[in-house]
């Protein structure tokens, strides 16, 4: 599916133009829980773990995430393949769902995202043909969630990378390493 250059360019820079200076917790009373909650973001269950693997790992004062994907409030993953079922829109879209799933087995691990100091950092995979070329672009939308609510301590280091298939079709995997206040 072919989009305007244009608007890739700034899908792929729109989360390096927003000020995040007001978009920190300290600008609302000091509480992550608060901002997510002002952003109107909700939180779903969890994921659960199984027999092979757990949804978070804490390590000292490290959490490591097992990739997550892209759930719909209203059940089920989103699936399909970038730059063949899916636009870059669509794409953005899961991978902000992805994060808000990510931040839900987070604050299952944790108990409150105020005990977060940074994001460290984010692997974001995206499924997708060989030819296309815009993995930034979608995973800036669980990024963007980052910068939402933690300001500049929701900017982490980052991959986005494609992958000729993921688990269940779904159309995004994140991994992300968060570390908590001492």
């Amino acid at each position: 599916m072919k989009i305007p250059r244009l608007f890739a360019a700034a899908l792929l820079f729109l989360p390096f133009l927003l000020p995040t200076a007001n978009l920190s917790a300290a600008a609302h009373g000091g509480s992550y829980e608060a901002k997510a909650k002002e952003l109107g973001i909700e939180f779903n269950t969890a994921a659960q773990p199984n027999d092979h693997f757990v949804p978070a790992v804490t390590a000292g004062n490290l959490v490591f995430l097992s990739g997550h994907g892209p759930r719909k409030p209203e059940g089920g993953a989103v699936q399909g393949k970038l730059g063949q079922d899916l636009a870059i829109e669509e794409g953005y879209e899961a991978a902000r769902l992805t994060m808000i799933a990510l931040l839900s087995s987070l604050r299952n691990e944790i108990g409150s995202l105020d005990r977060v100091k940074r994001i460290v950092k984010v692997h974001g995979m995206v499924n997708c043909t060989t030819e296309f070329t815009q993995q930034p672009a979608v995973i800036n939308g669980a990024t963007a969630v980052l910068t939402s609510i933690f300001g500049d301590a929701g900017k982490p280091a980052r991959a986005a990378v494609g992958m000729g298939s993921l688990p269940n079709n779904i159309a995004v995997e994140i991994e992300m390493i968060v570390e908590l206040m001492p």
